[in-house]
Parts: C-alpha cells; structure tokens; sequence
C-alpha cells in the first residue's frame, strides 16, 4: 500500500470526533495534515467551517504542506461547499466523509423542532463524496432511511422522480468503518479478561458501572428505576456513574445521587483518562440504556477492559456482539417481554448476576469471552485497516463494495 499525504478537516474537534483523529493518525502509515476548529457552538461550526478552511487552505504554510492526496472530513462539514470555496487542487482531490452522527436522527432537546437544514447538509454532504464511512450498520440504515424521507418532502417534482438515483448513489459510495479505541496497559491482560483483570476479583458486592453523557437520550431514568427496584430487593451494590454533563442535567442525577448514598463508588466526569480506564477495570457490569447511539464506543471500551456487557437489544449494540456466539450475545442483551418495562427487565438481569458472583465468584458462565471480541477495534488493528480503505479511494477503481463490520 502506498503511503498517502491526508489532508483531514474536522470542524468539531473535541469528543469522539477528536478521539478518532487522533488515535488513527497515531497508528497510522499515512502523512496527515490536520485542520481542525474548537468543539463547541456546533451549529456554527458547520454553517462557518467550509469559510474557515478554504481561507486556512490558501494560506502559504498550510499550502505548502500539499499536495494532497485526498481529502478527510467528517459529517460536521459541508462538504459540497468546502469544494466551491477550497483552492482548485483541493477541490479535485478524492473525498471521503465519515459520519460519527447525522443531524437526520440525532435526538433534538424538546421543545426545539429539528432544524432540517442541517440533515440536508448532511445529505448533500454525502452526495459530494466519493465514499461514505459510517460508523455502524445501524447507522447507514438509520440515516439512508431519513435522508430518503427527507428528500421526498422537497416541493420540486423533478427532483421527487429523481430521489431514488440520489440515493444510489448514496448506498453505492456507502461502507460501515467502525472507529478504533486505544485500550491502555494499567496492567497487563491475564486471561483475555482485558486490562487490569485478575485472576482473583478482589471480595465486595457487585460492582455497577453507567458511562454516558448526563443527556435523557441515553435514558438515565430506566437505569436508576432498574437500580431502585433492585435495592427494594435487598440486593447489595455498588455504582459507578460517569460520563461528561452539561449545563441542563437532567433532574434524575441529583434525585439518584441523594438517594443512592454510599453505594455510590464514583460520580461524574473522569477527567484523567487512567482513572476512567481504572473505573472500567474495576466494574464487574457495564450497562447501558441508551435510547440513541450511533456506535456505542463506551461499550466497546467497558468490554475491552473486561466487564460484563448488559446493553438493550438495539441501535447499534447487537452488531458490537456479533462475533459471540448466539448463545452469549443473549447473556449481555436486554429487552421488556410482554409489556414489562424496560427497568424491570434490566432489573432482573442485574440480580441474576448478583447471584450469580455471590454463588461463583463471578458473574461470567464464560470467562474472558467478550474482551477478546473487542480487539477487532483496537487501534493497532483498526489503523491498518483504515489506510487501506483511504488508499482504496485513490487506488480503486470505481466505487468501493458495501462491507460489513470487521467481525459481523
């Protein structure tokens, strides 16, 4: 494979977006050059980037940094303007777009109505590009659905015939590349049980672990009902609650600290990325209860570090499970049955762990089953694997086959 200069735009530099950036061009084999703008006013970063770059883009230091190869962006650009706006041999340049969200789906704070204007950037974006990276199955579904309706909802009759065209050439230019994680060595992996696992799990009750923004799409409420009807239930526990807050935190965090007390073990935002490692290291469940999620790289970082999933049985989650065998991917998904709520079901999942660690030890049938499964996102796996497809963009001929996840 040819090494290739890289010139990445990501107008959102923070989070995730940041995360993924920074961990593939570590890894990498190609040469990068990275513009990117602060994380934060987000509707601006994606009205303004497309000026921004174009104007850093001609600036001598920068252009002298070129040529390129081709051109990485992310879904916070309007890539179709940034090609009106750029110099002329950046504007030719191949293009591939990764898409950690859409602003099609993504979950609006009530009462705001969708601002519709940035789905359609989102569509016209990925019409702009030679190939289109989503970062799970669930995703591309999610966001070929929506971007079919919305564009069906346009008043002009000739482009209403001409809807199914814009979206083949969507799919076509469309494959699912997971992001990669850095799993840190806090102690070297025994027995596949991931980072900082021992033989012997040090004596206590079950220890718990939520890890999400403090935001109601990822359904904090059915996690602390889950929590309440299992202490009404004499079960013994402990919690870790992390993940970044905002300004708005939903009601529910201050009514379950109060109410959780010494059971709680940590609470809020790890800032050290050792210490958030160390939380997962040390959880026994991780659990989620998401009602949004594009990919789920919390998950996916709580099993690499050895911890028993319990994650509900949607959106992106049953794909992270792919590689475990029928049998064990039922062990860590979750669902109501017949009505019950969704706290209930998690409920009784929790207490049969419960016993299950007071009986054995433990809460796995299976030990070290789901952390092995995990390494297929390691950076040192992932990397390679996205250089190749970068360089297939310039390589290939054509447009690239839909894949599948690595592992589904």
């Amino acid at each position: 494979m040819t090494s290739l200069k890289v010139l990445a735009l990501e107008p959102y530099y923070g989070g995730s977006h940041r995360a993924f950036l920074d961990g593939w061009i570590g890894a990498s084999e190609h040469r990068w050059t990275l513009l990117t703008l602060p994380a934060y006013q987000w509707k601006w970063r994606m009205r303004q980037a497309p000026l921004s770059f174009a104007a850093e883009l001609e600036r001598p230091e920068v252009a002298d940094q070129g040529p390129w190869d081709v051109l990485f962006a992310t879904d916070m650009l309007d890539l179709a303007q940034l090609a009106g706006l750029a110099p002329a041999a950046v504007a030719a340049l191949p293009r591939v777009v990764y898409f950690h969200e859409n602003q099609l789906t993504y979950p609006v704070r009530h009462p705001d109505p969708r601002d519709l204007h940035f789905g359609f950037t989102n569509v016209v974006t990925a019409l702009a590009a030679d190939r289109v990276w989503f970062n799970s199955a669930f995703h591309r579904a999610a966001f070929s659905e929506a971007a079919e309706e919305l564009l069906r909802q346009l008043p002009d009759l000739g482009l209403e015939r001409g809807v199914d065209g814009l979206m083949a050439r969507i799919t076509e230019r469309s494959v699912v590349e997971p992001p990669g994680i850095v799993c840190p060595e806090i102690e070297p992996p025994e027995s596949g049980k991931g980072p900082g696992r021992s033989e012997e799990r040090e004596p206590g009750p079950l220890r718990l672990l939520w890890a999400a923004r403090w935001e109601h799409d990822k359904n904090p409420e059915a996690f602390f009902a889950a929590l309440e009807l299992v202490r009404e239930r004499g079960v013994d526990f402990r919690v870790s609650v992390l993940g970044q807050s905002f300004r708005q935190v939903p009601e529910i965090f201050h009514h379950a600290r109060q109410s959780l007390g010494e059971r709680i073990r940590h609470w809020g935002y790890a800032e050290d990325r050792g210490d958030y490692w160390r939380e997962l290291a040390a959880a026994d469940v991780f659990v989620s209860t998401a009602d949004h999620e594009f990919f789920g790289l919390g998950a996916v970082e709580a099993m690499a570090a050895g911890a028993f999933p319990l994650l509900p049985r949607r959106l992106a989650y049953p794909e992270l499970l792919a590689p475990l065998s029928p049998a064990a991917q039922e062990e860590h998904l979750f669902s109501g049955e017949s009505g019950e709520p969704e706290s209930g079901a998690l409920a009784r999942r929790i207490e049969e762990l419960a016993g299950r660690l007071e009986r054995t030890g433990s809460v796995w049938r299976e030990p070290g089953s789901v952390a092995p499964a995990m390494e297929r996102y390691f950076w040192q796996r992932r990397a390679p694997e996205l250089d190749a497809a970068l360089a297939s963009v310039v390589e290939g001929p054509g447009p690239e086959p839909r894949r599948e996840p690595p592992g589904a």
